[in-house]
């Protein structure tokens, strides 16, 4: 029989391919590591890394396979028993970018935190592209997404539809240069946009072409608040979702640019995710819920 630690061992050595490392990463030392590796190659009777320099054998990559299945298949089973045993103890993992998990989750995890005292809830910052790899491999309970496409092994759940706007001076401006090349401007425009590791930038450089705009700058930022800063100083149109601006309320007062609407931006889906047949909690439906009735007052 294989041990399940010595397995666990095995796969986060063969993540790192450095035996401190996986140490660190396990909060073990370091011959302890070794230690499981011999007793793993002991009990399969196989010889499964090389040393120097690391490499898994044939025998290596064929256990790692089965290993990291058996793990997360583990994982996902005792996520599936703390739901169905609805547990007042434990931890609650969310997976959720920066701007959604501000503007719409503190109010709810507030609930959250006053309906289940014993249940620490952890928030993982991640795009929505890693967002669905943890609620796959079972390291996120629930996650919150953007243009979430149906795929085994997740069921999307939409929450509502976003649309963009503009925030930013002169923006008709230079629209108006695209059809009067003879305009001069003070400035080349610059567009103020997410790096290329997000879908909300994949959505949006599709959509561009729609402002017929002259030869333009982009700006890459890391956060939907960096682009709102920088528009706000005045070094050029940030390309945002219109929750951004609207969900505090009263923050469209205290805005010193000009907010416009674009309608022929196409719009997209924001919703949660989780595993498809994964058996929700009492906790998970309830946090929902009041997700979604902050979703209706910020609409309001």
């Amino acid at each position: 029989m294989l041990d399940l630690n010595w397995l666990n061992t095995f796969v986060t050595l063969a993540q790192h391919q450095h035996f401190g490392k996986a140490a660190a990463a396990l909060h073990m030392t370091q011959p302890n590591v070794s230690l499981h590796i011999k007793q793993l190659e002991g009990a399969t009777r196989v010889k499964l890394i090389e040393r120097n320099p690391f490499h898994l054998t044939e025998a290596g990559e064929r256990l790692l396979r089965s290993s990291q299945k058996t793990l997360m298949e583990l994982q996902v089973c005792q996520a599936d028993l703390n739901a169905i045993n609805d547990l007042s103890q434990g931890t609650l993992t969310i997976a959720a970018s920066d701007i959604i998990s501000r503007l719409l989750l503190i109010s709810p995890f507030q609930l959250f935190k006053a309906e289940f005292p014993g249940i620490d809830f952890s928030l993982l910052n991640t795009t929505s592209s890693q967002a669905s790899e943890l609620v796959k491999s079972a390291q996120a309970d629930l996650g919150f997404v953007i243009a979430q496409k149906e795929s085994q092994p997740l069921h999307f759940t939409e929450l509502q539809q976003i649309r963009w706007c503009a925030l930013g001076e002169n923006l008709a401006l230079w629209q108006q240069k695209s059809l009067q090349p003879e305009l001069v401007l003070e400035s080349e425009p610059t567009l103020i946009l997410l790096g290329h590791d997000t879908r909300t930038r994949d959505l949006l450089d599709s959509a561009l072409p729609s402002l017929n705009l002259p030869k333009y700058r982009i700006m890459e930022v890391g956060s939907v608040d960096a682009q709102i800063d920088w528009a706000e100083a005045g070094f050029g149109v940030a390309i945002v979702p219109e929750f951004a601006i609207y969900t505090k309320r009263n923050l469209k007062s205290h805005l010193k640019t000009k907010v416009t609407p674009l309608p022929e931006f196409p719009t997209t889906s924001l919703g949660y995710i989780v595993r498809q047949n994964q058996i929700l909690s009492k906790a998970i439906k309830q946090l929902l819920k009041w997700v979604d009735e902050e979703i209706i007052r910020s609409q309001k």
